[in-house]
């Protein structure tokens, strides 16, 4: 009987504890509404969080300014000369504050879940995401000094919806506006990707979406080497990350790693051309010295077997007489 009993119990506890934690890891997990920065590492992820929030704290500094913390501790005073306010009504300004004290402890960057192995997702808080990534990556570029070793890619997320193609046009539609409208226009390139996804073809989002951003301005063209804007789309399960970057190409795709390294110069073309017809004229200068050595032996053989003078030529006569 007890051995049935401890059985009963330890099923309960399981299944107490797996709800608890299943809990726990949605509450810490990428979802619809937010906003922040899809970073991708190679393997460490626990390095790359640590990585990216010094990174991501150094440059915000720079551009926001220190990060403010609130004070959670508020005055009492009131409370205490309430004494005779109704139970009800202390209850409720109680929650009001614990709500508001919460709100208050929000960090700018918080870490959570992305549900992808490899990928951080970076929620952000009162700050364009957008806007400090494109600082970051213009400062590497520019003074072409390392500050990260595991990190790869840092994509902004300033829309996210969920990753179905009905509701991607649907929020797309609205979310596109403020570069694609008219009178706005420019040249693009839709960067998509998906992880643990297969419910999403690639080609028909990539059409759709086109398709949107012609209706929104006919003017707008599509331009794969080196557009003016970059539409990226990042699927995660049941979770689509969106944003529209510049200098998408000029940044190496946004990858940290990449951006540092010297550019390599592109040969010019006039120069390319000239070495070639130089190169062509140095092979038609050598071809032409090997026939005329080849015409002056041939002449030299030649000379051997004519006579020097009348005098050979008669005693060659005369021997055969």
């Amino acid at each position: 009987m007890s051995a049935v009993a401890n059985d009963s119990r330890k099923r309960s506890k399981k299944r107490y504890g797996a709800g608890h934690n299943k809990r726990w890891k949605g509450s810490r997990e990428l979802e619809v509404g937010m906003q922040g920065i899809l970073i991708t590492c190679n393997m460490n992820e626990r390095k790359c969080t640590a990585e990216a929030f010094n990174l991501l704290n150094e440059y915000a500094d720079q551009l926001f300014g220190p990060e403010k913390l609130q004070d959670n501790n508020g005055s009492s005073s009131e409370e205490e000369e309430a004494e005779e306010e109704d139970v009800d009504v202390a209850l409720k300004k109680e929650v009001a504050q614990l709500q508001a004290s919460g709100a208050k402890r929000e960090r700018r960057f918080q870490a959570l879940e992305s549900g992808a192995n490899n990928v951080i997702f970076i929620k952000t808080h009162n700050l364009e995401s957008d806007k400090l990534v494109h600082h970051i990556l213009s400062d590497l570029h520019t003074t072409k000094k390392k500050k990260s070793r595991v990190i790869l890619r840092m994509l902004p997320v300033t829309g996210t919806c969920k990753a179905f193609q009905e509701d991607m046009v649907k929020y797309l539609t609205t979310f596109l506006e403020p570069w694609f409208k008219t009178p706005n226009c420019g040249t693009y390139q839709i960067a998509f990707k998906a992880r643990n996804s297969s419910h999403n073809k690639r080609d028909e989002i990539i059409k759709s979406i086109a398709g949107l951003v012609g209706k929104l301005n006919p003017k707008n063209k599509v331009d794969l080497t080196n557009p003016e804007l970059t539409i990226i789309v990042e699927v995660i399960k049941a979770v689509c990350c969106l944003s529209v970057v510049k200098d998408y190409t000029l940044y190496r795709k946004y990858n940290v790693q990449e951006v540092v390294k010297e550019d390599t110069p592109k040969p010019d073309v006039t120069t390319v051309k000239k070495s070639d017809a130089i190169a062509a004229e140095q092979k038609e200068e050598r071809d032409a010295d090997e026939t005329n050595k080849d015409e002056k032996k041939g002449d030299e053989d030649g000379d051997k077997d004519v006579p020097l003078d009348s005098e050979q030529v008669d005693k060659g006569e005369g021997d055969g007489e």
